[in-house]
């Protein structure tokens, strides 16, 4: 499994390379705009580098593996694609919705679906029939937080290495072979990405890349509820939650759409906070990740799940009362 690994790592390597040399010529070029973190057209699509050898190298050392998880292969395949067309041209968010949407049904055909919630004041919640609805929010909802941490270089490449590095650790503990290697085959070639990415960039994932990603991380998530309490993974993969929940609930009490664009997510308060270093951002967000998914392990050994719940409440409004009154200080327009 090692071996794989570091083939995929060497193949992602040469992919993103050649995504990056004809990016101009298949119109993979990232104009920016008013809410970019850059200045100058960058190539996206790396996303297509990572996933391509990640698809390559399992389908020929672990191809029994892979059919035996046909769904989830098909489900991953069509995020891929929506991704890879919204980055040639921009599709829009309900037809990526729609493609979430079927592709999380796929998954539910391999038994990936969130059945409970766990168990709160000695009562468990059981979803019953609003299960796969339920599961279609979650990934949805988690697949679109991912995409909207990838705002600078670095960023949703590091966060997502500390929440896979985190599911490989639960495989590993609990002998679950699937989840060690999809997690690690991502790791591998998101380190391979990192290459080109860390600041300043010379490519970016694009939505090839975070919609995958999220997509991915969503499933594993799903899969460790064998051994997982569904609130501790609240903590394992918090950034992403943390800043879409903030996020939304700000433009929700400013009377705005929850869903309107603005340059008030986590990465862009902190960094200006730390006088516009990217690395700095990247680095402290990547560590504050991986305190968060240490304590969500530590948590769902040892703590019930009612009061890990009102821990990451917690953690929602210290975190908004905190970035709001910087936001203020900053004068920012949220």
């Amino acid at each position: 499994m090692y071996f794989e690994f570091i083939l995929i790592f060497i193949v992602t390597l040469f992919f993103i390379y050649v995504v990056k040399h004809y990016a101009s010529k298949i119109g993979f070029i990232d104009i920016p705009n008013e809410r970019s973190m850059h200045g100058n057209t960058i190539p996206h699509g790396a996303g297509i580098g990572f996933y391509m050898s990640v698809f390559l190298v399992l389908s020929f050392y672990h191809f029994d593996m892979l059919i035996s998880y046909i769904w989830i292969v098909i489900a991953i395949f069509f995020i891929f694609v929506t991704g890879i067309l919204d980055d040639h041209h921009d599709i829009s968010p309900n037809t990526k919705f729609l493609i979430i949407f079927i592709s999380t049904i796929f998954l539910s055909f391999n038994n990936i679906i969130i059945t409970n919630l766990g168990t709160f004041f000695n009562y468990e919640i059981s979803l019953g029939w609003v299960a796969l609805p339920f599961t279609i929010f979650a990934v949805a909802g988690f697949t679109n937080a991912l995409n909207l941490i990838d705002g600078l270089d670095g960023l949703a490449a590091t966060v997502s290495i500390v929440i896979l590095t985190t599911f490989f650790i639960v495989g590993y503990q609990n002998d679950d072979f699937f989840i060690m290697l999809i997690s690690g085959a991502f790791i591998s070639s998101l380190f391979a990405f990192i290459f080109f990415n860390w600041y300043p960039a010379s490519i970016f994932m694009g939505d090839s890349g975070s919609l995958t990603i999220g997509f991915v991380i969503s499933m594993l998530a799903i899969k460790s509820l064998e051994y997982l309490s569904a609130t501790s993974i609240l903590f394992i993969a918090a950034i992403p939650i943390l800043d879409t929940l903030v996020v939304m609930f700000r433009r929700k009490s400013n009377g705005r759409s929850v869903f309107a664009a603005d340059m008030c997510h986590i990465h862009h308060v902190l960094k200006s906070l730390f006088d516009e270093n990217t690395k700095k951002t990247v680095l402290f967000l990547g560590l504050i990740q991986f305190i968060y998914s240490m304590v969500g392990l530590f948590l769902n050994k040892n703590i019930k799940d009612e009061y890990i719940f009102i821990l990451f409440l917690f953690n929602v409004i210290f975190l908004y009362l905190i970035l709001d009154n910087i936001i203020k200080k900053q004068k920012r327009k949220c």
